[in-house]
Protein backbone atom coordinates (compact mmCIF):
# COMPACT_ATOMS: atom_id res chain seq x y z
CA UNK A 1 0.00 0.00 0.00
CA UNK A 2 1.35 3.39 -1.03
CA UNK A 3 0.19 6.55 0.40
CA UNK A 4 0.95 10.27 -0.61
CA UNK A 5 3.37 11.63 2.38
CA UNK A 6 3.06 15.87 2.59
CA UNK A 7 7.03 15.95 4.19
CA UNK A 8 8.34 14.20 1.49
CA UNK A 9 5.74 15.02 -1.16
CA UNK A 10 5.74 11.89 -2.66
CA UNK A 11 3.80 8.32 -2.38
CA UNK A 12 5.70 6.22 0.39
CA UNK A 13 5.20 2.41 0.61
CA UNK A 14 3.26 1.35 3.83
CA UNK A 15 5.18 -1.01 6.02
CA UNK A 16 2.75 -3.51 6.99
CA UNK A 17 5.04 -6.13 8.22
CA UNK A 18 3.97 -5.49 11.97
CA UNK A 19 1.29 -3.64 13.49
CA UNK A 20 0.64 -0.31 11.79
CA UNK A 21 0.75 2.62 14.18
CA UNK A 22 -1.72 5.39 13.65
CA UNK A 23 -2.07 8.81 15.03
CA UNK A 24 -4.88 11.22 14.29
CA UNK A 25 -5.25 14.85 15.59
CA UNK A 26 -8.84 14.42 17.21
CA UNK A 27 -11.20 17.89 17.47
CA UNK A 28 -10.59 20.81 20.49
CA UNK A 29 -13.89 19.90 22.58
CA UNK A 30 -15.25 23.60 22.87
CA UNK A 31 -18.61 23.10 20.47
CA UNK A 32 -20.18 20.64 18.71
CA UNK A 33 -18.37 18.40 15.92
CA UNK A 34 -18.88 18.93 11.93
CA UNK A 35 -18.69 17.60 8.66
CA UNK A 36 -15.41 18.89 8.28
CA UNK A 37 -14.87 16.40 11.48
CA UNK A 38 -16.40 13.73 9.69
CA UNK A 39 -14.89 13.90 6.60
CA UNK A 40 -10.90 13.63 8.02
CA UNK A 41 -12.12 11.00 10.51
CA UNK A 42 -13.98 8.77 8.20
CA UNK A 43 -11.76 8.79 5.73
CA UNK A 44 -9.09 7.33 8.71
CA UNK A 45 -11.62 4.98 9.98
CA UNK A 46 -11.97 3.46 6.64
CA UNK A 47 -8.47 3.06 6.03
CA UNK A 48 -8.19 0.96 9.43
CA UNK A 49 -10.59 -1.11 8.59
CA UNK A 50 -8.85 -2.06 4.92
CA UNK A 51 -5.89 -2.39 7.02
CA UNK A 52 -7.98 -4.73 9.67
CA UNK A 53 -9.90 -6.51 7.11
CA UNK A 54 -6.08 -7.80 5.53
CA UNK A 55 -5.46 -9.00 9.00
CA UNK A 56 -3.24 -6.37 10.02
CA UNK A 57 -3.14 -4.84 13.64
CA UNK A 58 -3.87 -1.25 14.00
CA UNK A 59 -3.35 1.11 17.00
CA UNK A 60 -5.08 3.68 16.71
CA UNK A 61 -5.08 7.01 18.88
CA UNK A 62 -6.83 9.69 18.51
CA UNK A 63 -6.64 12.63 21.25
CA UNK A 64 -8.94 15.41 22.60
CA UNK A 65 -7.92 19.12 23.07
CA UNK A 66 -9.38 19.73 26.48
CA UNK A 67 -7.51 22.18 27.49
CA UNK A 68 -7.52 25.43 25.27
CA UNK A 69 -8.38 29.24 25.17
CA UNK A 70 -11.70 28.53 23.22
CA UNK A 71 -12.65 26.26 25.86
CA UNK A 72 -11.87 28.54 28.49
CA UNK A 73 -13.52 31.07 26.35
CA UNK A 74 -16.74 29.26 25.93
CA UNK A 75 -16.91 28.50 29.99
CA UNK A 76 -16.56 32.18 30.73
CA UNK A 77 -19.74 32.72 28.03
CA UNK A 78 -21.79 29.93 29.65
CA UNK A 79 -20.34 30.81 33.47
CA UNK A 80 -19.25 27.21 34.27
CA UNK A 81 -15.95 25.61 33.92
CA UNK A 82 -13.67 24.33 31.51
CA UNK A 83 -13.93 21.26 32.19
CA UNK A 84 -17.81 21.15 31.84
CA UNK A 85 -17.65 22.21 28.71
CA UNK A 86 -14.93 19.44 27.64
CA UNK A 87 -16.75 16.83 28.89
CA UNK A 88 -20.06 17.95 27.26
CA UNK A 89 -18.45 18.23 24.08
CA UNK A 90 -16.62 14.76 24.43
CA UNK A 91 -19.99 12.97 25.18
CA UNK A 92 -21.28 14.41 22.06
CA UNK A 93 -18.15 13.44 20.21
CA UNK A 94 -19.31 10.00 21.21
CA UNK A 95 -23.01 9.99 20.15
CA UNK A 96 -21.83 11.89 16.87
CA UNK A 97 -19.60 9.42 15.67
CA UNK A 98 -21.32 6.45 17.11
CA UNK A 99 -23.55 7.46 14.94
CA UNK A 100 -21.62 7.56 11.76
CA UNK A 101 -20.61 3.57 12.45
CA UNK A 102 -16.68 5.05 12.96
CA UNK A 103 -15.05 2.40 15.47
CA UNK A 104 -13.54 4.06 18.50
CA UNK A 105 -9.84 4.42 18.61
CA UNK A 106 -7.85 2.24 20.69
CA UNK A 107 -7.29 5.26 22.97
CA UNK A 108 -8.62 8.47 23.03
CA UNK A 109 -5.88 10.39 25.29
CA UNK A 110 -6.98 13.99 26.91
CA UNK A 111 -4.42 16.60 26.65
CA UNK A 112 -5.69 17.04 30.74
CA UNK A 113 -4.85 13.60 32.13
CA UNK A 114 -0.86 14.03 30.95
CA UNK A 115 0.30 16.75 32.10
CA UNK A 116 3.06 15.30 33.70
CA UNK A 117 4.07 13.76 30.39
CA UNK A 118 3.90 17.05 28.51
CA UNK A 119 6.00 18.65 31.84
CA UNK A 120 9.03 16.18 31.42
CA UNK A 121 9.03 16.78 27.59
CA UNK A 122 9.53 20.39 27.98
CA UNK A 123 11.85 19.69 30.54
CA UNK A 124 13.93 17.75 27.84
CA UNK A 125 13.44 20.46 25.59
CA UNK A 126 14.94 23.01 28.32
CA UNK A 127 18.14 20.87 29.01
CA UNK A 128 18.85 20.83 25.52
CA UNK A 129 18.81 24.16 25.25
CA UNK A 130 15.91 24.15 22.28
CA UNK A 131 13.24 26.05 24.62
CA UNK A 132 13.49 28.70 26.96
CA UNK A 133 11.81 29.72 30.32
CA UNK A 134 10.43 33.62 30.17
CA UNK A 135 7.77 35.97 32.47
CA UNK A 136 4.81 34.78 30.05
CA UNK A 137 6.04 30.81 30.09
CA UNK A 138 7.89 28.67 27.73
CA UNK A 139 9.17 28.76 24.47
CA UNK A 140 9.85 26.62 21.38
CA UNK A 141 13.12 28.60 19.97
CA UNK A 142 12.57 27.92 16.46
CA UNK A 143 15.87 28.82 14.96
CA UNK A 144 17.48 26.13 17.06
CA UNK A 145 15.34 23.33 14.74
CA UNK A 146 17.10 24.34 11.25
CA UNK A 147 14.85 22.14 9.16
CA UNK A 148 11.65 24.34 10.20
CA UNK A 149 9.19 24.92 7.66
CA UNK A 150 10.00 21.46 5.84
CA UNK A 151 6.47 20.12 6.11
CA UNK A 152 4.70 23.25 4.96
CA UNK A 153 7.42 23.83 2.80
CA UNK A 154 7.46 27.19 4.32
CA UNK A 155 11.23 29.47 4.93
CA UNK A 156 11.88 30.75 7.85
CA UNK A 157 12.78 33.92 5.94
CA UNK A 158 9.65 34.25 4.43
CA UNK A 159 7.67 33.49 7.46
CA UNK A 160 9.47 36.03 9.79
CA UNK A 161 8.83 38.47 7.16
CA UNK A 162 4.96 37.84 6.74
CA UNK A 163 4.81 37.25 10.26
CA UNK A 164 1.45 38.10 11.51
CA UNK A 165 2.24 37.06 15.50
CA UNK A 166 1.25 38.44 18.57
CA UNK A 167 3.78 40.22 19.83
CA UNK A 168 5.44 39.25 22.89
CA UNK A 169 8.78 41.11 24.17
CA UNK A 170 9.41 38.02 25.94
CA UNK A 171 10.32 35.99 22.93
CA UNK A 172 13.68 35.62 21.09
CA UNK A 173 12.51 35.49 18.16
CA UNK A 174 8.39 36.51 16.46
CA UNK A 175 8.65 32.89 15.09
CA UNK A 176 8.76 31.03 18.40
CA UNK A 177 5.90 29.57 19.80
CA UNK A 178 4.51 28.95 23.62
CA UNK A 179 5.18 25.25 24.78
CA UNK A 180 3.77 26.16 28.46
CA UNK A 181 1.74 29.17 29.15
CA UNK A 182 1.97 31.00 32.66
CA UNK A 183 -1.78 31.59 33.79
CA UNK A 184 -4.02 32.14 37.17
CA UNK A 185 -7.07 31.66 34.73
CA UNK A 186 -8.40 27.97 35.22
CA UNK A 187 -7.32 25.16 34.85
CA UNK A 188 -3.91 25.49 35.86
CA UNK A 189 -1.34 23.25 36.70
CA UNK A 190 2.23 23.73 38.91
CA UNK A 191 4.90 23.11 36.75
CA UNK A 192 8.78 24.07 37.11
CA UNK A 193 8.49 27.22 35.41
CA UNK A 194 4.87 28.46 37.39
CA UNK A 195 1.33 28.14 37.45
CA UNK A 196 -0.06 27.43 33.64
CA UNK A 197 -1.46 24.90 31.16
CA UNK A 198 0.30 23.30 28.27
CA UNK A 199 0.49 25.00 24.69
CA UNK A 200 -1.94 23.22 22.01
CA UNK A 201 1.17 21.67 19.76
CA UNK A 202 3.31 20.08 22.70
CA UNK A 203 0.23 18.11 23.85
CA UNK A 204 0.05 15.83 20.49
CA UNK A 205 4.16 15.74 20.91
CA UNK A 206 3.92 13.95 23.94
CA UNK A 207 0.93 11.88 23.77
CA UNK A 208 1.78 10.32 20.14
CA UNK A 209 5.46 9.79 21.51
CA UNK A 210 3.67 8.36 24.84
CA UNK A 211 1.20 5.76 22.98
CA UNK A 212 3.07 4.90 19.38
CA UNK A 213 7.15 5.25 20.26
CA UNK A 214 9.44 8.08 19.07
CA UNK A 215 9.12 7.30 15.23
CA UNK A 216 5.55 5.54 14.10
CA UNK A 217 3.77 4.96 10.79
CA UNK A 218 1.08 7.45 9.96
CA UNK A 219 0.48 11.07 11.48
CA UNK A 220 -2.83 12.37 9.84
CA UNK A 221 -4.90 15.19 10.31
CA UNK A 222 -6.83 17.70 8.35
CA UNK A 223 -4.56 20.09 5.92
CA UNK A 224 -5.58 23.05 7.87
CA UNK A 225 -3.27 21.06 10.70
CA UNK A 226 -0.20 21.54 8.20
CA UNK A 227 0.81 24.76 9.48
CA UNK A 228 1.31 25.72 12.58
CA UNK A 229 0.11 22.55 14.76
CA UNK A 230 2.05 19.82 12.52
CA UNK A 231 5.14 21.54 11.64
CA UNK A 232 5.77 22.56 15.37
CA UNK A 233 4.88 19.21 16.41
CA UNK A 234 7.77 17.95 13.74
CA UNK A 235 10.14 20.47 15.58
CA UNK A 236 8.88 19.78 19.13
CA UNK A 237 9.57 15.84 18.70
CA UNK A 238 12.30 15.24 16.53
CA UNK A 239 14.57 18.15 18.53
CA UNK A 240 13.98 16.42 21.43
CA UNK A 241 14.40 12.41 20.21
CA UNK A 242 16.54 13.01 17.63
CA UNK A 243 14.69 11.05 15.24
CA UNK A 244 12.07 11.35 12.47
CA UNK A 245 8.48 11.56 14.35
CA UNK A 246 6.06 10.05 11.87
CA UNK A 247 7.15 7.48 8.57
CA UNK A 248 3.78 9.05 6.56
CA UNK A 249 2.38 12.63 7.36
CA UNK A 250 -1.33 11.78 5.91
CA UNK A 251 -3.90 14.84 5.46
CA UNK A 252 -7.09 15.03 4.43
CA UNK A 253 -8.43 18.27 2.52
CA UNK A 254 -10.92 20.67 3.45
CA UNK A 255 -15.29 20.28 2.99
CA UNK A 256 -16.46 23.75 1.65
CA UNK A 257 -20.15 24.58 1.32
CA UNK A 258 -21.83 25.60 -1.63
CA UNK A 259 -17.97 26.55 -2.50
CA UNK A 260 -17.46 28.46 0.30
CA UNK A 261 -15.58 27.77 3.24
CA UNK A 262 -17.11 26.84 6.83
CA UNK A 263 -17.25 29.71 9.07
CA UNK A 264 -19.27 30.92 12.26
CA UNK A 265 -19.92 34.36 10.46
CA UNK A 266 -21.21 33.22 7.19
CA UNK A 267 -23.46 30.75 9.66
CA UNK A 268 -22.79 27.85 7.28
CA UNK A 269 -21.88 25.05 9.29
CA UNK A 270 -22.91 21.79 9.55
CA UNK A 271 -23.48 20.18 12.37
CA UNK A 272 -23.00 16.28 12.37
CA UNK A 273 -25.79 16.13 14.22
CA UNK A 274 -27.78 18.11 11.54
CA UNK A 275 -26.39 16.21 8.87
CA UNK A 276 -26.87 12.27 10.51
CA UNK A 277 -30.79 13.61 11.64
CA UNK A 278 -31.09 14.70 7.87
CA UNK A 279 -29.18 12.44 5.75
CA UNK A 280 -27.92 9.36 7.93
CA UNK A 281 -24.59 7.94 8.27
CA UNK A 282 -24.78 6.04 5.07
CA UNK A 283 -25.16 8.56 2.76
CA UNK A 284 -22.85 10.77 4.97
CA UNK A 285 -19.75 8.51 4.91
CA UNK A 286 -20.66 8.27 0.73
CA UNK A 287 -20.30 11.73 0.41
CA UNK A 288 -17.01 11.83 2.83
CA UNK A 289 -15.45 9.10 0.59
CA UNK A 290 -16.71 10.44 -2.87
CA UNK A 291 -13.48 12.39 -3.92
CA UNK A 292 -9.94 11.68 -3.47
CA UNK A 293 -9.28 12.20 0.48
CA UNK A 294 -6.18 14.78 -0.05
CA UNK A 295 -8.31 16.91 -1.95
CA UNK A 296 -11.08 19.54 -0.57
CA UNK A 297 -15.37 18.19 -1.24
CA UNK A 298 -18.05 20.81 -1.90
CA UNK A 299 -21.06 19.83 0.39
CA UNK A 300 -24.13 20.33 -1.66
CA UNK A 301 -27.97 19.10 -1.20
CA UNK A 302 -27.43 18.14 -4.58
CA UNK A 303 -24.46 15.94 -3.93
CA UNK A 304 -26.07 14.37 -1.04
CA UNK A 305 -28.97 13.63 -3.12
CA UNK A 306 -27.10 11.37 -5.76
CA UNK A 307 -25.54 9.63 -3.05
CA UNK A 308 -29.22 8.70 -1.60
CA UNK A 309 -30.08 7.58 -4.90
CA UNK A 310 -26.72 5.43 -4.87
CA UNK A 311 -27.30 4.27 -1.51
CA UNK A 312 -30.76 2.84 -2.59
CA UNK A 313 -29.54 1.01 -5.23
CA UNK A 314 -27.03 -0.55 -2.57
CA UNK A 315 -30.42 -1.24 -0.16
CA UNK A 316 -32.19 -3.37 -3.36
CA UNK A 317 -28.85 -4.93 -4.21
CA UNK A 318 -28.35 -6.51 -0.58
CA UNK A 319 -32.41 -7.57 -0.83
CA UNK A 320 -31.73 -8.86 -3.98
CA UNK A 321 -29.41 -11.13 -3.01
CA UNK A 322 -31.38 -12.38 -0.01
CA UNK A 323 -34.55 -12.48 -2.12
CA UNK A 324 -32.42 -14.52 -5.05
CA UNK A 325 -33.71 -17.96 -6.35
CA UNK A 326 -32.82 -18.32 -10.42
CA UNK A 327 -30.45 -20.41 -12.07
CA UNK A 328 -26.87 -19.64 -11.19
CA UNK A 329 -24.67 -17.93 -13.72
CA UNK A 330 -21.26 -19.39 -14.49
CA UNK A 331 -19.69 -16.05 -14.98
CA UNK A 332 -20.63 -14.74 -12.04
CA UNK A 333 -17.37 -15.57 -10.16
CA UNK A 334 -15.07 -14.07 -12.72
CA UNK A 335 -16.94 -10.79 -12.46
CA UNK A 336 -16.50 -10.68 -8.44
CA UNK A 337 -13.05 -11.67 -8.25
CA UNK A 338 -12.08 -8.71 -11.21
CA UNK A 339 -14.18 -6.51 -9.11
CA UNK A 340 -13.24 -7.22 -6.02
CA UNK A 341 -9.57 -6.67 -7.11
CA UNK A 342 -10.11 -3.46 -8.36
CA UNK A 343 -11.52 -2.36 -5.05
CA UNK A 344 -8.58 -3.21 -3.44
CA UNK A 345 -6.06 -1.74 -5.81
CA UNK A 346 -7.78 1.63 -5.73
CA UNK A 347 -7.28 1.75 -2.01
CA UNK A 348 -3.65 0.22 -1.87
CA UNK A 349 -2.88 2.79 -5.13
CA UNK A 350 -3.05 6.26 -2.23
CA UNK A 351 -6.28 5.41 -1.09
CA UNK A 352 -8.34 5.96 -3.89
CA UNK A 353 -11.77 5.83 -2.00
CA UNK A 354 -13.58 7.22 -5.34
CA UNK A 355 -12.12 4.26 -7.21
CA UNK A 356 -12.98 1.80 -4.47
CA UNK A 357 -16.22 3.03 -4.80
CA UNK A 358 -16.41 2.65 -8.52
CA UNK A 359 -15.42 -1.13 -7.93
CA UNK A 360 -18.73 -1.44 -5.21
CA UNK A 361 -21.00 0.45 -7.35
CA UNK A 362 -20.21 -1.52 -10.00
CA UNK A 363 -20.57 -4.97 -7.90
CA UNK A 364 -24.06 -3.37 -7.11
CA UNK A 365 -24.94 -2.48 -10.88
CA UNK A 366 -24.30 -6.03 -11.42
CA UNK A 367 -26.26 -7.54 -9.23
CA UNK A 368 -29.08 -5.69 -9.52
CA UNK A 369 -28.93 -6.34 -13.38
CA UNK A 370 -28.64 -10.17 -12.91
CA UNK A 371 -31.82 -9.79 -10.78
CA UNK A 372 -34.15 -7.76 -13.19
CA UNK A 373 -32.81 -10.66 -15.89
CA UNK A 374 -34.02 -13.09 -13.62
CA UNK A 375 -30.42 -14.41 -13.75
CA UNK A 376 -29.63 -13.91 -10.06
CA UNK A 377 -29.00 -17.50 -8.46
CA UNK A 378 -28.81 -18.79 -5.27
CA UNK A 379 -24.95 -19.93 -5.42
CA UNK A 380 -24.02 -16.85 -7.21
CA UNK A 381 -25.77 -14.53 -4.35
CA UNK A 382 -23.60 -16.41 -1.52
CA UNK A 383 -20.59 -16.05 -3.89
CA UNK A 384 -21.75 -11.63 -4.42
CA UNK A 385 -22.79 -11.17 -1.23
CA UNK A 386 -19.74 -12.50 0.85
CA UNK A 387 -17.53 -9.53 -1.42
CA UNK A 388 -20.76 -6.89 -0.70
CA UNK A 389 -20.43 -7.98 2.76
CA UNK A 390 -16.63 -7.63 2.81
CA UNK A 391 -16.66 -3.81 0.73
CA UNK A 392 -19.95 -2.96 3.23
CA UNK A 393 -17.33 -3.06 6.20
CA UNK A 394 -14.19 -1.67 4.78
CA UNK A 395 -16.44 1.24 3.74
CA UNK A 396 -18.30 1.83 6.88
CA UNK A 397 -21.96 1.11 5.55
CA UNK A 398 -24.41 -0.67 7.41
CA UNK A 399 -27.82 -2.19 6.51
CA UNK A 400 -29.35 -3.16 9.95
CA UNK A 401 -29.32 -6.78 9.74
CA UNK A 402 -32.92 -8.41 9.97
CA UNK A 403 -33.85 -11.05 12.12
CA UNK A 404 -35.40 -14.09 10.55
CA UNK A 405 -38.68 -13.47 12.45
CA UNK A 406 -38.68 -9.84 10.91
CA UNK A 407 -38.18 -11.55 7.24
CA UNK A 408 -40.78 -13.69 8.07
CA UNK A 409 -43.40 -11.41 9.36
CA UNK A 410 -42.99 -9.36 6.41
CA UNK A 411 -42.96 -12.61 4.10
CA UNK A 412 -46.73 -13.31 5.47
CA UNK A 413 -48.18 -9.71 5.02
CA UNK A 414 -47.14 -9.47 1.54
CA UNK A 415 -48.40 -12.87 1.06
CA UNK A 416 -51.90 -11.98 2.98
CA UNK A 417 -51.84 -8.64 0.84
CA UNK A 418 -51.91 -10.75 -2.55
CA UNK A 419 -54.65 -13.05 -1.23
CA UNK A 420 -56.78 -10.03 -0.69
CA UNK A 421 -55.87 -8.43 -3.90
CA UNK A 422 -56.74 -11.78 -5.53
CA UNK A 423 -60.31 -12.07 -3.47
CA UNK A 424 -60.76 -8.61 -4.81
CA UNK A 425 -61.16 -7.56 -1.16
CA UNK A 426 -59.17 -4.22 -2.48
CA UNK A 427 -59.84 -2.31 1.27
CA UNK A 428 -58.17 -4.98 3.32
CA UNK A 429 -54.79 -5.16 0.64
CA UNK A 430 -54.25 -1.68 0.84
CA UNK A 431 -54.41 -1.59 5.14
CA UNK A 432 -51.43 -4.19 4.52
CA UNK A 433 -50.07 -1.88 1.76
CA UNK A 434 -50.34 1.01 4.29
CA UNK A 435 -48.63 -0.71 7.45
CA UNK A 436 -45.96 -1.97 4.61
CA UNK A 437 -45.26 1.86 3.67
CA UNK A 438 -44.87 2.86 7.60
CA UNK A 439 -42.07 0.01 7.75
CA UNK A 440 -40.12 1.51 4.66
CA UNK A 441 -40.98 -2.04 3.14
CA UNK A 442 -40.50 -0.98 -0.32
CA UNK A 443 -41.96 -4.12 -3.42
CA UNK A 444 -40.32 -4.98 -5.95
CA UNK A 445 -42.21 -6.83 -8.94
CA UNK A 446 -40.07 -9.88 -10.56
CA UNK A 447 -41.53 -12.31 -13.32
CA UNK A 448 -44.23 -14.37 -11.40
CA UNK A 449 -43.17 -12.98 -7.90
CA UNK A 450 -42.52 -9.89 -5.92
CA UNK A 451 -39.98 -9.44 -3.60
CA UNK A 452 -39.53 -6.63 -0.94
CA UNK A 453 -36.80 -4.02 0.30
CA UNK A 454 -36.44 -2.18 3.74
CA UNK A 455 -35.41 1.16 3.24
CA UNK A 456 -34.10 2.99 5.37
CA UNK A 457 -35.51 6.27 6.77
CA UNK A 458 -33.54 9.56 5.51
CA UNK A 459 -35.19 12.56 6.39
CA UNK A 460 -34.20 14.89 3.94
CA UNK A 461 -36.55 12.66 1.27
CA UNK A 462 -39.50 12.89 3.15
Amino acid sequence: MKLQDTLSNSEQELDISNKVRIYLCGVTVYDESHIGHARTIIVFDVLRKYLEEKGIEVVFIQNFTDVDDKIINRANIENTTAENISTRYIENYFKDFDGLNVKRATNYPKATEHIDDIIEFIEKLIQKGIAYPSKNGVYFSVSKFPEYGKLSKKKIEELQSGARIEVDDEKKDPLDFAVWKLSDVEPTWDSPWGKGRPGWHIECSAMSIKYLGENFDIHGGGRDLIFPHHENEIAQSESCTCTQLAKIWMHVGMVTINGEKMSKSLGNIKSIKHVLENWGSNVIRLFCLSGHYSKPIDYTEDLLKENLTKWRQVETCYYELIHANSENNEEIKSVIEKISKEFDAALDDDFNTHLALSSFFQLVKETNRLAAEEKLGKEDAKTIKKEFEKMMRVLGLDIPEMTEQEIQDIDDLISNREKFRNEKQFEEADKIRDKLNEMNIELIDHKGRTIWMKKENIKAEN
